[in-house]
């Protein structure tokens, strides 16, 4: 009996795979349970949970470290991440506070407790130095129990301070909107004016490179300079205090980053034999987005013509490096790594740097929706004509199509990124440092708070939550001429006992825009035909026909050519539901099914989502 079943199941499927040669399959419910718009929420609470266990005296995964220090990973071997950097607490407490910010009151006594513990820290004297000339504001990475690390490491790391600065004035202004006014500017403003003068005092120095690696003057980190510069003068001010010397060092910090533009992409380090290409210059773009600033190519904001052709640049590099990038077309996402030359643990791709690839594209979906149109120049064209390879330089309004492609197609892409996450993310939602190369396997340390803290900040930039805005509406202006400039800073041991108890804490607000229930989907199809032939798509749906041949939709040909035989046709489906299609070539009665396995489309029932772009070929 047992051996009659086996025979007829595979009497059975051979059957069916002959059958789906030519027709379509039945619909794929295990595909569509995986689906990027239901994992992704999902994974969010994961990360949110996981970077509490990361942070004492009360996470799990913290045990031993002091209350309010962020530990990188709990891996305490191979690699040792169980201590405190500056610079990954600062990323990872950005994002905390933007979300008690909108709305996580939770986070409040965590948030309190870190901005206590970094005051403490700040006084530690360490390899690097002390507080008394600032120099030990530039030290690394400390023991979770508040201590000097007192090991060979690379020394100085200066983005720490300007990251820590940004953080906290990022409290500070939610401080000063509900009546703190007093706390903001006698408890967090003295730890924050530490870190902005050593920024002002030894910005023009070099360090090593957020990666560790390199010492020289880095993009990522003078990038965040003169965010955090820009952004201390105005709180400063906004507290009744200044800061001159944030005046007087910023426009210099944004003349030398200027340099980093090399016309094609932007270099991420001034003194290096590499060739640049590095995912720190996208992290770079995301950690100084500004939704109050437009298109800026000054400030590489995210939908820049600067910092949209680095991302083409960097995710290139990466294309035919990797085993499990292989086979994957130009308009494809990709794993990125760090740099195409990195050794470390023999050069994998990393969780945040796939991350942040989407998270610029998202970023810069937020900023062409709020301005109404996208600006395509010969600086951004690479960018755009691998996604949409008839785009051509101009400016296009929300009210012509050729907008709407281009969002749809940014989009997709950008969500392609995310399914690579979702891909190698581990079955319980693990997020190590790196994936393989060869087979997507987690390696180095594992559970790294920086790639939970960079799929929060993702997903909420996917879902139209731009972070808030820092500087001055408009171009900020380049000095004509760059200066090895400096201001001594001063510093002072900044005591924080208690916090007092709290009023007015944020609520969660309704969502910026409402999830639509139909969403307009255009399928762009390349297939050269014959006089008398048509294009058509049939599905699953009762808007797709039903797998009717004579149900389904008649495709246009107001687009086609003998160089560019495109075929389209728009229609209305539900946000949500999951369809299986394919193509098909009617001509006098007689039908063609395209080969291969059926197509499959989830439709995105997400916020702002009212429509989306698929361009594909004959199979």
């Amino acid at each position: 009996m047992a051996f009659l079943s086996l025979y007829t199941q595979f009497f059975i499927l051979g059957v069916v795979t002959l059958w789906v040669t030519h027709g379509p399959r039945p619909l794929q419910q295990t595909l569509a349970a995986g689906d990027l718009d239901i994992w992704l929420p999902s994974e969010a609470n994961i990360a949110r949970t996981a970077l509490l266990d990361l942070i004492g005296d009360k996470g799990r995964w913290a045990e031993g470290a002091a209350a309010g220090v962020l530990v990188a990973s709990p891996s305490r071997s191979d690699p040792d991440y169980f201590y405190t950097w500056t610079r990954d607490s600062s990323l990872v407490f950005k994002t905390l506070v933007e979300m008690f910010r909108a709305g996580d009151s939770d986070l409040l006594p965590i948030i309190q407790d870190w901005i206590s513990s970094q005051a403490r820290i700040q006084g530690v004297e360490n390899p690097s130095g002390g507080l008394a000339d600032g120099r030990g504001l530039g030290e690394a990475k400390f023991t979770a129990e508040e201590t000097a690390f007192a090991g060979s490491w690379g020394r100085p790391q200066r983005d720490g301070p300007a990251l820590r600065a940004t953080t906290m004035i990022e409290f500070g202004w939610w401080l000063l909107s509900q009546g703190y006014h007093q706390l903001a500017a006698n408890t967090v403003w003295p730890v924050v004016h530490n870190d902005i003068s050593y920024l002002t005092e030894y910005w023009n120095q070099s360090g090593f490179d957020l990666w560790e690696d390199l010492y020289g003057r880095s993009f990522f980190t003078l990038a965040v300079t003169y965010r955090a510069l820009t952004e201390a003068s105005l709180f400063a001010r906004s507290i009744g205090s200044s800061c001159a010397e944030c005046e007087s060092q910023a426009p210099q910090v944004l003349c030398l980053l200027q340099s980093f533009w090399t016309g094609r992409f932007i270099r991420s380090n001034l003194d290096t034999g590499r060739t640049g290409k590095d995912a720190s210059t996208l992290l770079g773009v995301i950690h100084t987005f500004s939704p109050r600033s437009e298109c800026d190519d000054v400030t590489f904001q995210p939908c820049s013509a600067r910092a949209l052709a680095n991302h083409y640049r960097v995710v290139d590099a990466f294309r035919d490096l990797y085993d499990i990038n292989a086979d994957r077309s130009q308009d494809q996402a990709i794993a990125i790594g760090r740099y195409p030359e990195d050794q470390y643990f023999g050069g994998n791709p990393w969780f945040l740097c796939t991350i942040a690839a989407a998270e610029q594209l998202y970023s810069a979906i937020y900023q062409w929706t709020h301005l109404g149109s996208i600006t395509i120049t010969a600086v951004s064209l690479p960018f755009f004509q691998t996604l949409h390879p008839t785009a051509v330089p101009g400016t296009y309004s929300s009210s012509t199509e050729i907008y709407h492609q281009l969002i749809d197609a940014v989009r997709t892409y950008a969500d392609g990124f995310m399914r690579i996450v979702q891909t190698y993310a581990s079955h319980n939602g693990s997020l190590a440092e790196q994936f393989s190369r060869y087979d997507g396997s987690h390696l180095s340390a594992n559970d790294l708070a920086w790639s939970y803290a960079s799929l929060l900040t993702a997903h909420r930039r996917r879902n139209a939550i731009a972070p808030s805005p820092w500087g001055n509406p408009g171009q900020p202006s380049i000095p004509s001429y760059c200066e090895p400039t400096s201001a001594s800073g001063t510093y002072s041991l900044a005591t924080i006992t208690t916090w007092p108890p709290m009023n007015g804490l944020p609520t969660t607000t309704s969502a910026p825009c409402q999830v639509p229930s139909l969403v307009s989907v255009t399928f762009e199809l390349t297939a050269s035909t014959v006089w008398g032939e048509e294009i058509r798509l049939v599905g699953s749906s009762g808007e797709l026909g039903y797998w009717v041949s004579e149900r389904g939709i008649t495709f246009s040909t107001d687009r086609y050519s003998s160089s560019q035989p495109i075929w389209w046709a728009t229609v209305w489906l539900p946000a949500g539901q999951t369809v299986e299609y394919k193509y098909i070539r009617v001509r006098e009665g007689y039908v063609v099914w395209e080969g291969d396995s059926n197509r499959l489309l989830t439709i995105p029932a997400v916020c702002g989502v009212k429509s989306i772009y698929r361009r594909e070929s004959w199979r």
